[in-house]
């Protein structure tokens, strides 16, 4: 899996992510939850292209985790906002799909930077 398309979904999720904070906003009035989902829904993003220019290798997989774990968070917003009613099933359901790949793609990118380190020591 090539981190360019990593990068590229993650930049697209963080789009969708603040459209849909925007939305709350603006027309749910709902500020805290949506903040909350807008600060980790955009980290993804931002800390794989922080892990791109990282310092070592060890510091590229801890970006990669941390990116792992927002998105994880990010997941926990998203089913909070449903199961609250602040958002409803269609609304819920591409964001989450989206989230679900990342999570899955950051695993697999993970799994595979580990199985390298294990080779070369």
């Amino acid at each position: 899996m090539s981190n360019s398309v990593l990068r590229d979904k993650s930049y697209l999720f963080a789009m969708r992510i603040v459209k849909l904070s925007q939305h709350l906003q603006s027309e749910k009035k709902e500020y805290v939850l949506s903040k909350q989902l807008l600060r980790s829904g955009t980290a993804i993003g931002a800390l794989i292209r922080e892990a791109e220019f990282g310092q070592s290798k060890a510091d590229f997989i801890n970006k990669l985790n941390i990116s792992l774990k927002e998105a994880n968070e990010s997941g926990y917003w998203l089913s909070l906002l449903k199961d609250t009613g602040y958002i409803n099933e269609p609304e819920y359901k591409i964001p989450a799909e989206e989230c679900m790949e990342l999570i899955k793609m950051l695993v697999s990118s993970l799994k595979t930077l580990r199985q390298v380190n294990t080779l070369r020591s």
